[in-house]
């Protein structure tokens, strides 16, 4: 036993060097021994500010897009009731050609008569907007048209010619108006990435900002430090 003695005193003078060390390491000032923060990323505060402009931008930006597909789409239902009353119409023409015409001899000046009238009537439709400068070049040249028709066969060709050209009218704007929805929909995604990052650039900035009088506090244990060392 005497023999052990020495050796249980030299355990416990370590184990007390350890407590007394821990407790001193303790009661040392947490801000002297505190390392710089990590670098942060920034968020320069104006950046926040061009994100709002630069969406209210694209705000004003997606309303005249939406306004377009909206004038568009207005357009579509216009020309489709346009074509549908040419359709009507043409059948109402085409129905009166079903009839047989009485066969008699014409007259030396008929076949010229009938050709002016197929002119007239075709500039007439054409300056009405109901049929296409190319439809009327046609109708001029007798491309497909038979100018000694008689006028109702060839009332009943015109209101055709008139149909066609307003059902190529709706399939030209609805095209504009699917062009108009795409340019209003990329607009609208744009515009919500815009607000997204808008709205988490003040956060962003807020929480690289040191808080309030940390370098104050920093400054204070930096003077203090000397001190007490020239105190030790």
């Amino acid at each position: 036993m005497l023999e052990a003695i020495p050796n249980a005193a030299a355990i416990w003078m370590i184990l007390l060097l350890l407590v007394a060390l821990v407790v001193a390491i303790m009661a040392l000032p947490h801000n002297l021994v505190t390392s710089p923060p990590p670098a942060a990323k920034t968020v320069d505060p104006g950046y926040a500010t061009e994100l709002a402009a630069a969406a209210d931008r694209a705000a004003a930006h997606a309303g005249r897009c939406r306004t377009a597909w909206q004038h568009a789409l207005a357009e579509v239902d216009a020309a489709w009731a346009a074509y549908a009353e040419a359709d009507a119409e043409s059948r109402r023409v085409t129905a009166a050609t079903a009839y047989p015409l009485m066969r008699r001899r014409r007259a030396r000046t008929e076949n010229a008569d009938r050709e002016r009238y197929l002119h007239r009537t075709a500039v007439a439709a054409c300056r009405r907007r109901e049929i296409s400068i190319a439809q009327l070049n046609e109708a001029l040249a007798h491309r497909g048209w038979d100018p000694r028709a008689h006028p109702t066969v060839q009332e009943a060709a015109l209101r055709r010619a008139v149909r066609d050209h307003r059902l190529a009218g709706y399939r030209a704007a609805t095209e504009r108006e699917r062009q108009a929805w795409e340019t209003a929909e990329r607009a609208a995604a744009e515009l919500r990435t815009l607000r997204a990052e808008a709205c988490a650039a003040p956060l962003r900035t807020t929480a690289t900002m040191p808080p309030a009088g940390a370098g104050r506090r920093a400054e204070q244990w930096a003077a203090a430090e000397p001190v007490r060392a020239a105190a030790a």
